[in-house]
This record gives structure tokens, C-alpha cells and sequence, in this order.
């Protein structure tokens, strides 16, 4: 054989045996790899603006909902403005991963996704500290019991929308 050949043999050997030890995580049969981009626009507590590739996507995140900042009807809800300066501080500038779950897109278009930065799901994190709620959307549920749990964590210790005034 040529070394070009026994070369890629040899590499795709050591991917299946890092693969296997837990070095790296092949994806599940499947299931889509997930997309990663810069965060280029805070919307607001739960939707932000991604440049995937040479696109830019409306990226919505799953499972959990924050008071409105800009709502056509509803105006701007307590806690809003709040819940937008967190989604700021945590994504706003930043390299994500989008993990997509079974319904990729909502009715409005937008990319439905768990976003993650540094290890960290944002959606989770926005719960854990009090400024989103829980929002299941099936069939999109991968997260919902961490998120319930979260919540409720959340609630009992008062933290963020869930503080005494």
C-alpha cells in the first residue's frame, strides 16, 4: 500500500480507538452535529443572533422563556431588562455551540437550540439563576428535567425573577 493510504488507515484506527476509551464522543446514529457560531446580537433574554458559516441565524433557545423587553403588546415585563443583561454578559461576543433538538425551527423561522459557551448550557444557566422559566415546547424536550429541577432550585432559594420584593 502506499503511505498515503496506511496513513489515513492508521489515523482512522486511532480515531476508532479514541472514540472508544472516551478521548472523543462520536455523535449518536442520527443525530446531527451541532452547528457553531459567534454571537453577534443579544436580542433579549432568550433569543440571540449567531453567524454560523456565512449566515446569520435568529437563534431561539429551548425550553425556557424570559420576560419580554420588546413585545408588541405586552411592552416590556419586570425582570426583562435584567434577563437581557445576563444573556448578554454570557454569550454576547462569544464563540457557541447550537445543540439542536428534534424540531429545528419555530413557527416564526427561528433556530431552536441549547446554546452553549465554554462547557456551559446558557439556557440552563439563565434558570439557575432565577431570570428564565421553564418552557417545555414538545417534541423538543431533551433538557426538561434538568430545567424543572433548575427552576425549582431557583424558586426555593429566591434567586433572580424569584425574589421577595
Amino acid at each position: 500500500m502506499r503511505p498515503r493510504v496506511l496513513g489515513l488507515l492508521a489515523l482512522l484506527a486511532l480515531l476508532g480507538v479514541a472514540a472508544t476509551i472516551g478521548i472523543i464522543a462520536p455523535a449518536p446514529a442520527g443525530e446531527r452535529s451541532p452547528l457553531a457560531g459567534e454571537v453577534i446580537w443579544v436580542v433579549d433574554g432568550d433569543t440571540i443572533h449567531v453567524r454560523v458559516g456565512g449566515r446569520v441565524e435568529k437563534v431561539r433557545y429551548i425550553g425556557v422563556n424570559t420576560p419580554e423587553v420588546h413585545h408588541p403588546t405586552k411592552g416590556e415585563e419586570p425582570g426583562g431588562r435584567e434577563a437581557a443583561r445576563l444573556n448578554r454578559e454570557l454569550v454576547e461576543g462569544k464563540q457557541v455551540r447550537l445543540e439542536l433538538d428534534v424540531q429545528e425551527r419555530d413557527r416564526y423561522g427561528r433556530l431552536l437550540a441549547y446554546v452553549w459557551v465554554d462547557g456551559m448550557m446558557i439556557n440552563a444557566e439563565l434558570v439557575r439563576r432565577g431570570y428564565a422559566q421553564v418552557m417545555t415546547i414538545p417534541p423538543n424536550v431533551r433538557h426538561q428535567e434538568l430545567l424543572v429541577r433548575l427552576q425549582r432550585d431557583a424558586r426555593e432559594a429566591e434567586r433572580g425573577l424569584w425574589r421577595r420584593i
